[in-house]
């Protein structure tokens, strides 16, 4: 393993720029002249871990002390006493503190802009050497939806544990869409295929969301004679994280349209919605692999096909893979899984 002191290693960036003991080569940017109290004296016998930059960078994003604690599984005085280490051993004040926020000070912003390039050089350098011994380690944050989250990629991430023991996951389930950069997401596992250009997104399974109603309903109200008189129907809608709510783009193959719908029942929570359906609440939108088993069982019929929604299921990450050994593993795992979860739930053989 890597000696973990950000001054007792050498990195060689992507930039070419060098960071040693005696402070950064990169120009005007070194650790002496964006911090003019701290003399060389102080930095040569300074012993900063990295552990403390990586809990500064995190507070200077959070900007709360107690909701960083609960992200990285410690308590307030655990990071309290990181950010206190690190001011001594640099010797300026990082942030102000009051009893209503915590704000960086002119060093702090400096320090923060140097810390960032630091631990990300470390961390390159991990999965660069990761990559050589095709052994991947540290901790992925990944996100996904509330129903999928729960009944499959949860599955998954367990199961890749276990073959990946090095690897620690963190698993966050949200009812949107997340800001990969901004929330510092490794990967998000999502259904529907509107994804944001700035991002990389792997396909991993097919997938597309069916109209669907229960017998019940049916027999009380009919079924919808075409597409346009769906707006005419109560509607079991699900505030999906790639649509607005209410509003169902569909297309048969060859024509596309957009009806707004509604009904007495709306939820953020597909496992809900489809309970809804099933006991006759109205129509339903909903993931093939979601409510197959109901189609098959006859608690669910599917009206008006071949009129559907295509949601594949993807993979999203901010960079390209082969920039981290932990995040192309676990990508190309994932690949392999849903192959298999794919073909054994014969998602299309229901293609109809």
């Amino acid at each position: 393993m890597l000696p973990r002191n950000i001054f007792n290693v050498v990195i060689i960036c992507n930039c070419n720029k060098v960071y040693e003991q005696t402070g950064i080569e990169c120009n005007s940017h070194s650790l002496k002249h964006l911090l003019p109290n701290v003399n060389k004296a102080q930095l040569l016998g300074s012993n900063i871990s990295l552990e403390s930059l990586r809990v500064f960078c995190k507070a200077a994003i959070s900007l709360n002390f107690s909701v960083l604690a609960q992200e990285i599984g410690a308590s307030p005085a655990y990071v309290s006493k990181r950010i206190q280490l690190l001011e001594a051993d640099l010797g300026v004040k990082l942030f102000h503190r009051s009893t209503r926020q915590v704000t960086l000070t002119e060093q702090g912003e400096y320090v923060f802009g140097l810390a960032q390039q630091i631990v990300e050089s470390v961390d390159h350098l991990h999965d660069q050497i990761d990559l050589m011994r095709n052994e991947p380690s540290g901790t992925l944050l990944v996100s996904t939806s509330f129903g999928f989250g729960r009944q499959v990629v949860a599955n998954c991430l367990a199961d890749f544990t276990k073959h990946y023991p090095s690897v620690r996951i963190r698993l966050r389930v949200m009812d949107r869409l997340v800001d990969l950069v901004k929330e510092k997401f490794d990967l998000d596992i999502r259904i529907g295929d509107t994804i944001d250009p700035n991002y990389i997104a792997r396909k991993l399974a097919n997938n597309y969301r069916v109209l669907c109603a229960s017998p019940s309903y049916l027999a009380k109200h009919g079924a919808p004679g075409n597409i346009a008189e769906l707006a005419s129907h109560s509607c079991v809608v699900i505030q999906e994280r790639d649509h607005p709510l209410g509003l169902w783009r569909l297309s048969d193959g060859k024509n596309t349209a957009s009806i707004h719908v509604g009904g007495g029942l709306s939820t953020n929570n597909g496992e809900i919605a489809v309970a809804w359906a099933v006991q006759g609440h109205g129509v339903l939108l909903r993931s093939i692999w979601d409510v197959q088993a109901y189609l098959a069982q006859g608690s669910l019929v599917r009206i008006l096909p071949p009129w559907r929604q295509d949601a594949n299921i993807w993979a999203v990450y901010p960079e390209r893979l082969g920039a981290s050994a932990k995040i192309t593993t676990l990508v190309r795992y994932m690949e392999n899984y849903f192959q298999q979860w794919e073909s054994e739930l014969g998602l299309a053989a229901l293609d109809t």
